[in-house]
């Protein structure tokens, strides 16, 4: 991104602030009176207008103040950012009190995902720990008739029942090809197709095109989510307008966990209005942190509100709580 002169870094960061406090766009003269910009007014006004022309602040009526656009909120994130404030501290002592001695998982990440919510008034939406990937546990063959019974079963204990056309004459195949695949998963956790013996091969060849179309099975599941404060984020007054904030209520209605776009690349990522992939989330930000399990499942934390929000505390918060879960459960 690139680098802002001194006097529009300091013009950007003072308007995402104000208008994060006031919801009001804003001229030159205030930003100089309430933050003690050292420049006059026109110095000022001159730098709003050029942050206007690179995109980074928008007019939304023609007499009125500038405020953060998309682009803007972005640049202020990645650049821009302040230290949290000394309120995120008392939020670390806090949950230092909070253990898996008394409460169950669940019970922990709703109380942690309540207690987010109260300290930013954001959504907050917590996951439970799942493997990144699951790996195929072992696979039972049954034939009845023409036939093939196939249950797959994953490391997870998850399982997948498949249907299919028995090739003719190779009945007898099917206890010495479930063999096979047991040898090939205790050995290498995998299907070694190169390696299927000849007399195998009518059957196994049906097996491997069903597991090819199957590949869904063994990828991420749906995560579970406890989600608290969807009150706070309707209440927000950017959704007033009810046909920004339906898609998204839709969307949780459907699968909560969707809200969380994944990126393999970064533990920590905020994605500001229409950088999430999801169009129901085109009008809000989300702040998101991984967390890991013991046994290698990975779980997110994450706030969800308008674009206009306290990034500082915000993601300071959720990476509190998701570094707390990292040493409870690793």
């Amino acid at each position: 991104m690139e680098l802002l002169p001194r006097r529009q870094q300091d013009v950007l960061q003072a308007t995402v602030h104000h208008y994060v406090d006031t919801i009001e766009p804003v001229g030159s003269k205030t930003l100089v009176q309430r933050f003690g910009l050292r420049a006059s007014s026109a110095t000022v006004r001159s730098a709003m207008g050029a942050l206007e022309q690179k995109g980074l602040l928008v007019q939304p009526h023609p007499s009125a103040g500038r405020i953060p656009s998309p682009r803007g909120y972005r640049h202020y994130v990645d650049c821009l950012l302040p230290e949290p404030g000394a309120a995120v501290h008392h939020l670390e002592q806090e949950l230092t009190q909070l253990s898996l001695r008394w409460a169950a998982l669940d019970d922990l990440l709703q109380q942690l995902a309540r207690r987010l919510t109260d300290f930013t008034g954001l959504m907050s939406l917590i996951t439970l720990p799942q493997p990144t990937e699951r790996r195929l546990h072992a696979i039972r063959l049954v034939h009845t008739g023409e036939r093939l019974l196939v249950m797959l079963v994953a490391d997870s204990s998850q399982t997948q029942h498949l249907n299919l056309r028995l090739p003719h004459g190779s009945a007898h195949q099917v206890e010495a090809l479930e063999r096979w695949t047991d040898d090939q998963l205790r050995q290498s956790g995998q299907l070694g197709w190169e390696s299927l013996p000849q007399q195998l091969q009518t059957c196994g060849q049906a097996l491997r095109e069903a597991l090819e179309h199957k590949e869904s099975f063994l990828g991420p599941g749906d995560q579970s989510a406890h989600v608290h404060g969807v009150s706070r984020l309707v209440a927000q007054p950017e959704f007033s307008d009810s046909s920004k904030v339906r898609p998204l209520l839709d969307l949780m209605d459907c699968n909560p966990a969707a809200l969380i776009a994944r990126d393999p690349c970064r533990d920590d990522c905020v994605w500001i209005g229409g950088e999430h992939p999801h169009t129901a989330l085109s009008h809000c930000s989300v702040i998101q942190s991984s967390y890991r399990s013991v046994g290698g499942g990975v779980g997110q934390v994450a706030l969800v509100g308008p674009m206009r929000m306290a990034y500082a505390t915000a993601r300071a918060a959720v990476q509190c709580v998701a570094k707390h879960l990292n040493n409870l459960l690793t």
